[in-house]
């Protein structure tokens, strides 16, 4: 079985886009772009904890935010020319599936805005 196999069997066919594909679920449609619980978010495809509830925030942009990850050496970067402006690319260092992206407007804390797709999480609460 392909890594593409495996991946289509565990995930529906919007995650395998978004984790996957990088692709980009819509603003303000996602399931944790307004969620205010506490808990953990875990990599959606190898369940790494990735983000902590204490370090999301709204930022108005439609997508789960947060100003920090656990741990900086879970999330891989890569440079992002597909649009016409370059953004920070983030990934899970253990599978490499796509996040999102991150980028320098976040709070003062951080200064960071790690803009993450729901399609890429899963959510553990407390």
């Amino acid at each position: 079985m392909t890594d593409n196999e495996k991946w289509r069997d565990k995930l529906s066919d919007n995650e395998f886009h978004i984790c996957r594909e990088k692709g980009t679920e819509p603003a303000f449609s996602g399931e944790y772009w307004d969620k205010k619980d506490s808990g953990s978010y875990v990599c959606k495809c190898c369940g790494e904890k990735l983000f902590d509830s204490d370090g999301k925030y709204d930022s108005g942009c439609g997508w789960p935010s947060f100003f920090q990850p656990v741990d900086h050496e879970l999330i891989r970067t890569a440079v992002d020319n597909s649009l016409s402006r370059v953004r920070t690319e983030i990934m899970c260092e253990k599978c490499g599936s796509h996040l999102g992206h991150v980028f320098d407007d976040g709070p003062e804390i951080t200064g960071q805005r790690y803009c993450v797709n729901s399609a890429s999480l899963n959510f553990k609460g407390k």
